[in-house]
C-alpha cells in the first residue's frame, strides 16, 4: 500500500445525532453535518470518524443495528449521506465509518428469522446454546450493568450469546455466510466513497466463544480477509481497529502489514493519564517502550478522550486509584469499576495551561492524533446523565437557544445541552471562541496547522531523550533527514531542563511552537527553559 495518507491525518470523531440539527426536530442530521463542514475544514480536520448512523432501536447509542445498508430516518436519507460525502470530498476530508459486525440489534431481520425458525439459514448467523457455561460471566463488557453474556429466548427455545447488552446478539463470525455479509456491507459503503472502517469490538470478532468447531486461527484470518477485500475495492482504504488488548496480543491485529492499518493506542492513553496525575514523565516513557513495533504500513491512533469511558483496565488497581483521585474523585465520575465518564476539560479543572499541555502531547506523540467533537472548544460533561451519555451531549455552536445545536424545544432534544455552570453553552461555544484570538479553539487550529507541517511525527522513527528533570518528557522523530524534537513539562513548577542527547547532535534547532515566546535556543547548549505545564517544539536538520 503506497498511499499512507492516514499517517498524516487529523481524525475528528462525532455522532451525527448530537452535532447539528437543521430541521428543528431536536436530533442532529446529515444536512446539519454538511453545513458544519466548513468549521471542520477550518480547524484542519482531514478525516472524520462517524459513529453508527444506521437504522437502530438505539438501545446502545446506535451500536445495535437493524439495517446495515441505510441511514437512520431520524438523521436523514441515503441521498443526504451522498451529498455530505460530496461536500466533504470537496474540502479534502475523508470519511471512516463504524463497522459494527460483532453483533446486530435483536430487531434485525436476521435475528428475527433466526429465533422464529430453527431451520432458517439465519439461525447459524448467531451463537446459540442449550446450556450456557457458568464460568463465562467474567467476560461481560459492562461490569455492574450487565449480568450475563447469555440470554434465554423463549421463541427460539435456546440461549444466545451477547457480549454487550442483551438487545445485541453476537454474530457467528465463524460462519462463511456471515463473512460474506460483512464483505457486502463493506463493499456497499466503499462504493459510496468512504475511505475505510473503524472495526468495533475487534477482539470479540475473532474469539471463538460459544462457536462449535470454530478454529481460532481461522477466525484470526478474518482480519486478513477484511483487509484484502478493502484493498481490492479501494487501494487506499483503511481499517482502524478498536482492540484494547495486552501488548503481546497487538501483533495479531497488525499482522505482517496485511491486517489492520491502524489501532487505537489504548495502552499509551492510560499511561498518559497516569503521567498527568503524577506530573512525571516516566509513565509515558514506559508506555511507549511497552508498545511492540508496527509494520511499515501500521499506525497508532493516539487520543485523550473519545465517546466511551476512559478505560484504565491496563493499569494496576493502585495506579487506577491515583488517576481517580486526581481526575475523578467522586464515584459518580467513575464507571464499570475501572473507567472515567468525564470529558478532558473538567477532568483538568478547566486549567488552560494543562489543557494545552495535554493536547500538545497528543499532537506530538508518534502516530495519528484523534479529536472528539467539542474538544476544540473545551466542552464539559453532564454527570446527571446515565452512564456514557455524560460525554455525549450536543455540540455547542453559539450562545443562542440550545447552544445553536437545534431550534427545537428543550424537552425535544435527543440529549440535553449543557446549559449551566462554567461549561454551559453560554460561555463555551464555537462562535464566541472564534472571535477571541486567545481562545482554545484558535489555539487548536494553530497546533493542528503545526502538526500538519511535521510529517516526521506521523511517519518517522521516534526516540526518547533522557533529561535531568523527572517531570519533563522529551522525544524526537526523524524522517527523511529531518527531525522534530518536543519537550513537555508535566509539573506545576517551571524548570530549566538538560537534555542528554547522546547520539542526537542537532546542528541547529528552530522553534516551531511553544506555550509562549521563549529566548532563542542556544544550539551550543543542551539546557532548555520550560514553564510550568509548558511545551516547546523544535525542528532540526540533523539525523539520529
Amino acid at each position: 500500500m503506497k498511499n499512507l495518507w492516514y499517517k498524516d491525518a487529523i481524525i475528528y470523531s462525532l455522532d451525527v445525532e448530537t452535532f447539528m440539527d437543521v430541521n428543528g426536530n431536536g436530533i442532529g442530521d446529515f444536512i446539519g453535518l454538511t453545513k458544519r463542514l466548513n468549521h471542520l475544514a477550518g480547524l484542519g480536520v482531514t478525516c472524520l470518524w462517524l459513529l453508527p448512523f444506521y437504522p437502530s432501536p438505539n438501545r446502545d447509542n446506535g451500536y445495535d443495528i437493524m439495517d446495515y445498508y441505510n441511514v437512520d430516518p431520524r438523521l436523514g436519507t441515503l441521498g443526504d449521506f451522498v451529498e455530505f460525502m460530496h461536500q466533504a470530498r470537496d474540502r479534502g476530508i475523508r470519511l471512516i465509518i463504524d463497522l459494527v459486525v460483532n453483533h446486530t440489534s435483536n430487531q434485525h431481520p436476521w435475528f428475527q428469522s433466526a429465533r422464529s425458525d430453527k431451520n432458517s439459514k439465519y439461525r447459524d448467523y448467531y451463537v446459540w446454546t442449550d446450556n450456557p457455561p457458568k464460568d463465562a460471566q467474567d467476560k461481560v463488557a459492562f461490569p455492574g450493568v450487565q449480568e450475563s453474556i447469555w440470554e434465554y429466548d423463549e421463541q427460539a427455545g435456546a440461549y444466545y450469546l451477547h457480549r454487550f447488552y442483551k438487545e445485541q446478539p453476537d454474530l457467528n463470525t465463524a460462519n462463511p455466510e456471515v463473512r460474506e455479509e460483512i464483505r457486502k456491507i463493506m463493499g456497499f459503503w466503499l462504493e459510496l466513497g468512504v475511505s475505510g472502517f473503524r472495526i468495533d469490538a475487534a477482539p470479540f470478532l475473532i474469539e471463538p466463544l460459544g462457536m462449535e468447531n470454530a478454529k481460532r486461527e481461522e477466525l484470526h484470518n478474518l482480519l486478513s480477509d477484511m483487509r484484502e477485500f478493502v484493498s481490492e475495492r479501494r487501494g487506499d482504504g483503511v481499517l482502524l481497529a478498536e482492540a484494547n488488548v495486552s501488548p503481546d496480543q497487538i501483533p495479531l491485529y497488525f499482522g505482517d502489514g496485511d491486517r489492520m492499518n491502524m489501532l487505537f493506542n489504548f495502552l499509551l492513553n492510560q499511561y498518559i493519564f497516569l503521567a498527568l496525575a503524577r506530573e512525571q514523565a516516566a509513565p509515558i516513557i514506559e508506555g511507549l517502550k511497552t508498545l511492540p513495533d508496527t509494520p511499515h504500513t501500521g499506525q497508532w491512533v493516539n487520543f485523550l478522550r473519545h465517546h466511551d469511558e476512559l478505560t484504565l483496565d491496563g493499569l494496576t488497581k493502585d495506579e487506577q486509584q491515583e488517576i481517580f483521585a486526581a481526575f475523578a474523585p467522586d464515584e459518580t465520575m467513575q464507571i464499570y469499576g475501572h473507567g472515567i465518564r468525564r470529558r478532558l476539560a473538567p477532568m483538568l479543572g478547566g486549567d488552560r495551561h494543562r489543557l494545552e499541555l495535554a493536547y500538545s502531547l497528543l499532537f506530538s506523540l508518534p502516530g495519528t492524533p484523534l479529536l472528539r467533537y467539542g474538544d476544540e472548544i473545551g466542552m464539559g460533561d453532564d454527570l446527571s446523565l446515565e452512564g456514557r451519555t455524560s460525554v455525549r451531549t450536543p455540540m455547542q455552536w453559539s450562545n443562542t437557544q440550545n447552544g445553536g445545536f437545534s431550534t427545537a424545544p428543550q424537552d425535544a432534544l435527543t440529549r440535553p445541552v449543557i446549559s449551566e455552570g462554567e461549561y454551559g453553552y453560554q460561555q463555551v461555544n464555537a462562535t464566541t471562541e472564534q472571535r477571541d484570538p486567545n481562545s482554545l479553539l484558535n489555539w487548536m487550529e494553530r497546533v493542528i496547522r503545526i502538526r500538519q507541517q511535521c510529517p516526521e511525527l506521523g511517519r518517522g522513527k521516534w526516540c526518547i531523550l533522557e533529561t535531568d528533570e523527572p517531570s519533563v518528557f522529551a522525544h524526537c522523530c526523524e524522517w527523511e533527514g529531518n527531525t522534530v524534537l518536543t519537550v513537555h513539562n508535566l509539573a506545576k513548577q517551571p524548570c530549566t531542563v538538560t537534555l542528554k542527547l547522546k547520539d542526537f547532535k542537532p546542528k541547529h534547532l528552530m522553534e516551531l511552537f511553544a506555550n509562549r515566546q521563549y529566548e532563542p535556543f542556544d544550539g551550543n547548549s543542551s539546557s532548555i527553559e520550560v514553564d510550568a505545564y509548558g511545551y516547546r517544539w523544535f525542528r532540526s536538520d540533523s539525523v539520529l
